[in-house]
C-alpha cells in the first residue's frame, strides 16, 4: 500500500492509496483508521484526553476505486487540493508521517 496524495479539509482527511488487489477497501480503511489514530494518539496525547479516551474517526467514510481505465492523476489532484480554504496542511511531513509508522514495519506500505 503507499499513499500517492493526502489532502486535509476542516473535518476530514482524503487519501489516494495504490494498493495491490488483495486488501478490500474496507480492510485498508480499518487499518488506516487503527494505525493513524494509536500513532496520533502516541504523538499527541493531550488529543486522546480531549476525546476523553473515545474513537478519533467517526464510522463514516467514503471511499472509490480508480481501476486502469480511471483517470489517477484527476483524482489526485483532487485530493491534493482539498481544502485550500481551511489551511491546507498537506505536505511532504505529512507523507512522511504515513512512511514512518507500524504500517511500514508490518510490511503494508513499501
Amino acid at each position: 500500500m503507499k499513499f500517492l496524495e493526502i489532502g486535509t479539509d476542516k473535518d476530514r482527511v482524503y487519501f489516494l492509496i495504490q494498493s495491490v488487489p488483495t486488501y478490500s477497501v474496507t480492510k485498508i480503511v480499518t487499518l488506516i483508521r487503527s494505525l493513524t489514530a494509536r500513532e496520533i494518539f502516541k504523538r499527541r496525547p493531550q488529543v486522546k484526553r480531549t476525546l476523553w479516551g473515545g474513537g478519533f474517526w467517526t464510522d463514516e467514510y467514503f471511499a472509490s476505486t480508480v481501476g486502469k481505465h480511471g483517470d489517477e492523476q484527476m483524482n489526485g489532484k483532487y485530493v491534493k487540493n482539498q481544502g485550500k480554504q481551511y489551511n491546507k496542511l498537506h505536505s511532504d511531513h505529512q507523507l512522511a508521517m504515513f512512511e514512518d509508522t507500524p504500517l511500514l514495519a508490518a510490511g503494508y506500505l513499501h
